[in-house]
């Protein structure tokens, strides 16, 4: 007769204390722990045999020309308040101690006016080995240019000691802001003028909505350091703006905040300019950001791109920032140990 024998991952073990306790809450838990098929993930293959616990824990990679020990990129935080300049120093003390990269939000204040520049020095507290970018958003660099004052810009990046400078792109935000800014020539032409005068690294962002494959393809024969995605499924700023906005000029415009590209679409965008562009390729590494909602997110971008990649979030480190600093260790290490358990057990369909 042949006995078949069953192996449990979760069997009993007879000399464990907590064993009782342990059991009677999975009995209790089991009718509420149902899952569906309709709930599944499945842009992964779960492969649970592979690897142990223990495996390889190392999420270090090399971007933007230096060493990063956890690939996550802080984006966009501003100043000009009490409560900005705490969140900032928490959130520049974490990327030390956690090795990740951090772009400043709009540092468009700091152009004539000191007034704020502490809320906005971090790189003493960052330290020189983590990527550390200033931001202006890309009418203000074109107003520059036609002025004749780039060095504005340049002494802003030197100021800061950042290693260069995000510009973020923002059409939709500047025409729907009361008092926004319009641009007279298109924000390529702008990127091209400025990458002729600087000698520090340049981001291009968008700010929410992503960007479609022909601006894609465009940005990528630049020699940019990096695209930003700003996908659309994270905050969106004409959305913002129409919130701040008369309550007629809001249900005029709404549906244009309903409008982008995902982090999944701009990874195929990516993807594709890649294989076409060949020789031309300038830009060669990106931040999937937008929309990613932690590590899961995060890890099937960067395993689906092309191109040397990490992920960055925004708003999904204000509200443990806003706490203590320890609430927001709490949340880096879940990052961090999300995306050891994905390494190990997931592989991206």
């Amino acid at each position: 007769m042949i006995k078949t024998v069953t192996l449990h991952l979760n069997s009993i073990d007879l000399n464990d204390p907590n064993s009782a306790s342990r059991k009677k809450d999975h009995i209790e838990l089991a009718f509420e722990s149902q899952t569906s098929a309709l709930q599944n993930d499945n842009r992964f293959y779960y492969e649970p045999l592979l690897q142990g616990h223990s495996g390889d824990k190392t999420l270090a990679k090399s971007f933007l020309g230096k060493p990063l020990q956890t690939p996550i990129w802080i984006s966009s935080m501003t100043g000009g308040t009490e409560q900005a300049g705490k969140i900032n120093r928490h959130l520049a003390q974490a990327c030390n101690e956690y090795g990740m990269g951090m772009g400043l939000g709009s540092c468009r204040r700091l152009l004539d006016d000191n007034t704020y520049f502490e809320d906005f020095n971090l790189r003493p507290i960052i330290g020189d080995t983590q990527p550390f970018f200033a931001n202006l958003g890309i009418a203000q660099i074109e107003t520059l240019l036609e002025k004749g004052e780039a060095d504005k810009i340049h002494t802003l990046v030197a100021k800061l000691n950042a290693d260069g400078l995000i510009v973020h792109v923002n059409p939709f935000q500047e025409w729907l802001q009361p008092e926004g800014d319009h641009f007279r020539n298109s924000p390529l032409e702008t990127i091209q003028k400025l990458l002729e005068l600087v000698d520090y690294q340049i981001i291009v962002k968008e700010v929410g909505q992503g960007m479609g494959p022909e601006s894609i393809k465009a940005l990528l024969k630049l020699p940019i350091a990096a695209l930003d995605f700003g996908a659309y499924g994270g905050t969106n700023f004409s959305r913002l703006e129409l919130l701040r906005s008369s309550q007629q000029h809001a249900s005029l415009y709404r549906d244009l905040a309903y409008i982008g590209h995902t982090a999944v679409e701009m990874t195929g965008f990516v993807n594709a300019a890649v294989y076409t562009l060949g020789a031309d390729l300038k830009c060669k590494e990106v931040i999937i950001s937008g929309g990613i909602g932690g590590f899961l997110d995060g890890y099937y971008g960067m395993e689906k791109v092309v191109l040397n990649s990490i992920y960055g979030q925004g708003s999904a480190f204000l509200k443990p920032a806003q706490q203590d600093y320890q609430a927001l260790k709490t949340y880096i290490e879940s990052q961090r140990e999300g995306l050891a358990l994905c390494s190990a057990y997931l592989k991206v369909k």
